[in-house]
């Protein structure tokens, strides 16, 4: 008589927001060839079926078979997590107690966590045609400029992919026009794990290193079997991408992958760029500038194993490379590297531990490096390398202060500063003016009654756009028209109160008619390929002006831009979070850092109402090493990060009280060598229409910090607030005013 083989038990992850794993019965039909971990099936879970992931497979159950809901199907396409992916995603999962469904969602690409599985296409590259002759780019390059710069690029490479092309600046009307003049094709790349030629290392672009650069890179390929975490503090300019590009010859060249994080999609057309000078190997990009089928077939590509160089955003890090051999984190301080919403992670940090994880080094470079990276750089907790001067002959650019209330001040300029922009455009060189507030003004008001248009959901007045000729909060995203009239008095008299980018932008094109300027933000970088076609329009000396936020302030190189003017800084001297002076410093370097790149000396004008703040003559007198490790002092003293851990619960509801009564019952219990701050409402406390409070547990230890927040996780359901309330626990807080 036949048995029945006894039936299997899943533990699944499942994207809803619960921390834990749940249990479905395998049908014997679908256990042939056998489940194993990390796959991916379909479940019914309530009134749905859900794509969930494989964690665990028992021979029995601690619930009751019959009680168990079945597993539906599997999704038989070989793209599976690895069980050193899993085994890394569950660490950051306990880690930054979040719900481990969530976890393993945000690192599958969009297409994979469908029901619906997508269509996968080889990947195709585009190569120009050998029988394009000189008199043919001449004409091309004659009437369509674009097109002839994007030929010669694909006549030096061996093929590239549309993403890569996007992502440098083209569109698809330059690639299909020639295309149509057959001077170019495409084909399918293969599909196979990469293999090292020697022809792939590009030497004709490799530089010579000072000898601080060589001392890291040796350092590096010394270590380079086992985990070691590298700090390269390199003044801007000093050639750490040069270091970044010859520590990943010998990585690339024993057949191993390199993972490079750049904080924003800003930075990674120049990354791009020079790692394609230098390597003539499969690159693949990871960022959300990309559409959805993109990123899968980057995921895919590292998968296979046929990715040399990965280039991404911080959610690159849970790219399936299939044998890792480096990673990179470039400006690694930037706070866009955590996440401010759902899971929490910060990518840098669990770069870290993924190295660690596969015992491979990892290299983390900044001007500015973060108070956390410097302090386990300076306990030898990092091996710390520091690059002093700049590359070439360029000097570093020389920092002033101008002390607004004792100058005539217009559109937002004092009269030193106009001067020296005038000076600046007069020799033929480019300025730089930054203003970290987008926009046309942050506020509109009435000039009878002083009645200031605020959004009604968040406490927080409407930005004015004055290009859409729209009302837009930046918090919320409601936007209205601009009113003709007050709505309080009914007074015409309605002005914009302060200044943002497009208002600047319009009044310095009317200061210096005869020259161009371009404004550089998130507004007027929507659309795609659009930061790199106006970066591409700087260098080739189009405008001579540039007007931006922070976009500017990171990595770019401006070899033309000799004066750096910022406006406002004055903000982050007086703010409740004890971060900002960090951030500021930061910022203010890194701003810094764009003027006098080349061998022309650059020269840096902040503009301030405390010119004699200690903050701002530390940094300017001393530099950021001075100012760094004086506010590392004044932390120790204070027991604040990184000489303590620190866990943010944030709660929000529909009622102001709410929020403050569940985080007041979990304030309420003491843990070992923790303490408790607040409640206390958020810095914006009505946000989209909801009422935020803060809650913040510090402790002494890291491993006390965990202990205390699981306790205060599994217990908060004897709140009898928590069902009125949403509430979210962030792990080593970047950012306390959200």
């Amino acid at each position: 008589m036949a048995v029945n083989p006894p039936d299997k038990y899943l533990q699944v992850a499942i994207p809803v927001p619960m921390r834990q794993l749940f249990t479905y019965k395998l049908p014997e039909k679908l256990n042939t060839p056998s489940v194993q971990l990390g796959e991916r099936v379909i479940v019914p879970f309530g009134s749905r079926q859900v794509v969930a992931i494989v964690l665990a497979i028992d021979e029995e159950s601690e619930y009751e078979a019959e009680k168990l809901k079945t597993v539906l199907s599997r999704v038989n396409d070989n793209y599976s997590f690895s069980a050193e992916l899993l085994s890394f995603l569950q660490r950051c999962a306990d880690y930054y107690h979040h719900p481990i469904g969530d976890v393993f969602q945000q690192a599958l690409p969009v297409l994979l966590r469908q029901i619906k599985q997508p269509d996968v296409e080889l990947p195709q590259i585009w190569l120009a045609n050998e029988s394009v002759s000189d008199n043919d780019y001449k004409a091309i390059e004659k009437r369509a400029p674009k097109q002839a710069e994007l030929l010669t690029l694909l006549k030096q490479h061996q093929g590239m992919t549309w993403s890569e092309l996007l992502t440098l600046g083209f569109n698809k009307a330059q690639l299909n026009a020639l295309e149509k003049k057959q001077y170019i094709n495409a084909k399918t790349r293969d599909v196979k794990v990469f293999a090292w030629q020697e022809s792939a290392l590009q030497q004709e672009n490799r530089l010579a290193l000072s000898a601080e650069q060589a001392v890291i890179v040796s350092t590096i390929k010394e270590m380079q079997r086992q985990f070691s975490c590298h700090l390269i503090d390199g003044i801007t300019g000093s050639g750490k991408t040069e270091v970044y590009l010859q520590a990943m010859e010998q990585i690339l060249a024993a057949n191993k992958q390199v993972l490079v994080l750049v904080p924003e999609i800003g930075l990674t057309p120049q990354t791009l760029s020079r790692f394609e000078q230098r390597f003539n190997v499969p690159i693949c990009l990871h960022h959300s500038g990309l559409n959805d089928k993109e990123r899968l077939q980057t995921w895919l590509e590292a998968q296979r194993g046929s990715a040399a160089i990965v280039i991404g955003t911080r959610s690159a890090i849970f790219t399936p490379l299939h044998d890792l051999g480096l990673i990179i984190v470039d400006e690694e301080h930037d706070a866009s590297f955590k996440q401010q919403d759902s899971f929490r992670y910060h990518g840098r940090d669990i770069a870290i531990l993924r190295a660690r994880q596969l015992n491979i080094p990892i290299i983390l470079g900044s001007a500015t490096p973060s108070f956390e990276t410097l302090q386990n750089a300076l306990s030898g907790r990092y091996h710390y390398h520091q690059l002093k001067k700049r590359a070439g002959n360029a000097s570093t650019a020389k920092i002033s202060l101008i002390d607004v209330a004792q100058q005539q001040m217009e559109h937002g300029l004092s009269g030193t500063l106009k001067q020296a922009i005038k000076n600046t455009l007069v020799r033929g060189e480019q300025a730089l003016v930054f203003l970290n507030r987008r926009g046309y003004a942050p506020a509109i008001n009435c000039q009878e009654c002083h009645w200031i248009d605020d959004c009604q959901r968040c406490d927080k007045p409407y930005t004015l756009h004055q290009g859409q000729r729209l009302l837009i909060c930046h918090h919320c995203g409601s936007q209205k028209r601009i009113p003709p009239q007050c709505p309080s008095c009914g007074s015409v008299r309605i002005k914009p109160m302060g200044q943002g980018t497009e208002q600047l932008e319009e009044k310095i094109s009317a200061l210096f008619p005869e020259y161009s300027a371009v404004r550089i933000d998130r507004d007027s970088t929507r659309k795609k390929g659009e930061l790199a076609k106006l970066l591409q329009q700087v260098n080739d000396k189009e405008h001579q002006l540039l007007i931006g936020t922070q976009m500017l302030a990171k990595g770019h190189h401006f070899p033309d831009v000799t004066l750096v003017a910022i406006l406002d800084v004055d903000g982050a001297l007086f703010s409740y979070d004890f971060r900002a002076a960090e951030h500021m410093a930061q910022l203010l370097v890194q701003v810094s850092g764009r003027a006098g790149r080349a061998s022309k000396p650059g020269k840096v004008m902040v503009q301030s109402n405390f010119p004699d703040h200690p903050l701002l003559q530390d940094l300017i007198n001393n530099g950021y090493q001075h100012f760094a490790k004086h506010a590392l002092i004044e932390r120790q003293q204070a027991l604040l990060p990184p000489f303590s851990f620190q866990a943010l619960f944030r709660a929000e509801a529909n009622y102001p009280s709410y929020p403050e009564k569940f985080l007041r019952v979990l304030s309420e219990v003491n843990y070992d060598g923790c303490q408790f701050a607040g409640p206390v409402p958020a810095a914006m406390e009505k946000k989209a229409g909801k009422f935020r409070y803060h809650l913040i547990l510090q402790a002494k230890s890291r491993k006390q910090l965990h202990q205390a927040v699981f306790q205060l996780i599994h217990h908060h359901a004897n709140n009898e607030w928590q069902s009125k309330v949403r509430w979210t626990v962030d792990i080593d807080p970047m950012d306390l005013s959200w």
